[in-house]
């Protein structure tokens, strides 16, 4: 991996989980941070984890598309940019309600194509995007989640090729991390303590990832010069089981 020494990363969803992993991944490399949440005490305890000396702090709220338009107009030029935006959800088309539907399609998609609208001018030449996607379960199992990763995909190919050789973009989809992440925190814990084991024997690793692992893969898709439009699957093999 190559040395970040003084490269600008912005975080959006830095402030916990995977996101915060990244940030301190990225400082420990000689980066500068820019993360980026709604909740300013959760950032403030962030930047105590990852260095306040190089750590700029920006409560907003990424699903409001005139709070990101006035953030990115408002910023100096960075050169990498990962987003951890994306609510997830369970169940089949015919059993989601519609407004559930539409809230995860809004937060996972459509979030992140205002995210890649509004942040790609502002990135340095060479530098890069990095979306996330999910993968682990089927069509049948989560509903919206598949049609929105089928779409952060979509989107990764497209701007890869509309943004070369200027900046490269790519997305990680990490998969099921139970109470690791806050991807699943409206879950009940003992629902969530279920399907964690549940999970663990369906995965040819036996095992969870560790936020560790999973934020690795991202500081490799921002490092490696020769990586764009792709989708790097961090899930242990699970989808290699029917």
């Amino acid at each position: 991996m190559r040395p970040m020494n003084h490269d600008i990363v912005v975080v959006i969803g830095g402030s916990s989980g995977i996101g915060l992993e990244v940030a301190r991944q990225a400082s420990a490399h000689g980066a500068r941070l820019m993360l980026v949440g709604r909740d300013r005490a959760k950032l403030g305890a962030a930047a105590d984890r990852v260095g306040r000396d190089a750590t700029t702090l920006f409560a907003l709220d990424a699903h409001d598309e005139l709070a990101l338009e006035r953030f990115f107009s408002g910023v100096d030029a960075f050169d990498h940019l990962v987003s951890m935006i994306g609510d997830s959800m369970a169940g089949g088309f015919l059993a989601t309600d519609p407004e559930t539907m539409r809230h995860v399609l809004h937060s996972k998609f459509w979030t992140n194509w205002m995210i890649a609208r509004y942040a790609a001018p502002r990135v340095r030449e060479g530098g890069s995007l990095t979306f996330t996607a999910g993968t682990g379960g089927r069509a049948h199992e989560i509903s919206a989640s598949y049609v929105a990763n089928l779409g952060i995909g979509a989107m990764v190919e497209g701007l890869a090729v509309e943004l070369a050789p200027r900046v490269r973009v790519n997305a990680v989809a990490p998969t099921f991390m139970g109470t690791a992440t806050a991807f699943w925190r409206n879950a009940a814990p003992a629902e969530l303590e279920t399907e964690e084991a549940v999970f663990g024997q369906r995965v040819p690793l036996q095992r969870l990832g560790r936020v560790e692992e999973i934020a690795s893969a991202y500081l490799h898709l921002m490092t490696n010069g020769f990586i764009t439009g792709q989708m790097l699957a961090v899930d242990g093999g699970v989808m290699l089981r029917t």
